[in-house]
């Protein structure tokens, strides 16, 4: 926490510490869950220096050394923090310092996800507006059609959530495989679509986030962000220090 007699904002105090992004900050607020020297907070209010920080009954420290892991997460694997989840991501990658996925990839789907304690980089990629890129190799069930990938990349309609997704990058690589750039992240997003098109997924692997790739990632690894792979990624986010 910057030592000055303007504080900072709880939301952000929260974020440094890597308890949570910037705005899952705000509604553990609203729901209570946060104390500043044994009183209820407020939306907005500043920590102090020497001011004591409650989280869900625990004492909350300084700022956290940022930590940024690319994981390569196999099926099965569920993209939550969730302890309740017995085969929940943090679990399984099991690093000393507490880390939190960055948006979520399927149970049933494999691939990159970020686990980082940064809540800017949380907020930042989740934020549908800031359109960053997000790469995945699909295989389906049946042969694809010129048809197929010119309403894939024109957006289509989920009739369970009455949406028409974005218009995006979709390319052919062979008989049942197609690679799609998508730059929003509806639930099940490229299932659905598919759905709507009267084909089926059945293999889904997200092999990119921004400027991050598997590139050298087995099944169930991990490593850290690069001091180079990280500035780029700052030089394509919104509001990172």
């Amino acid at each position: 926490m910057a030592e000055n007699d303007k504080g900072i904002r709880l939301n952000k105090y929260l974020s440094e510490a890597g308890i949570c992004s910037r705005r899952e900050a705000d509604k553990q607020v609203e729901a209570g869950n946060v104390l500043i020297n044994g009183k209820a907070v407020e939306l907005g209010q500043k920590v102090m220096p020497g001011d004591e920080v409650i989280f869900k009954g625990k004492k909350v420290g300084g700022k956290q050394k940022p930590v940024i892991l690319l994981v390569n997460k196999p099926k099965g694997i569920v993209s939550t923090a969730e302890k309740r989840e017995r085969d929940n991501i943090v679990d399984f990658v099991g690093y000393p310092t507490r880390l939190y996925p960055v948006g979520r990839l399927d149970k049933d789907s494999h691939g990159l996800i970020l686990l980082t304690n940064v809540g800017e980089l949380m907020d930042n990629i989740l934020k549908a507006s800031n359109n960053h890129e997000k790469e995945y190799i699909v295989r389906v069930n049946k042969p694809i059609t010129a048809d197929f990938i010119h309403k894939m990349s024109q957006g289509v309609y989920l009739t369970d959530l009455d949406k028409t997704t974005r218009k995006c990058q979709v390319e052919k690589l062979s008989k049942y495989t197609f690679k799609i750039i998508l730059m929003q992240g509806l639930n099940r997003q490229i299932r659905r679509m598919c759905m709507e098109l009267g084909y089926r997924v059945q293999d889904l692997e997200r092999v990119r986030i921004v400027n991050l790739t598997l590139d050298g990632l087995g099944v169930g690894e991990y490593r850290k962000i690069t001091d180079s792979e990280y500035e780029v990624l700052k030089s394509k986010l919104k509001g990172m220090d």
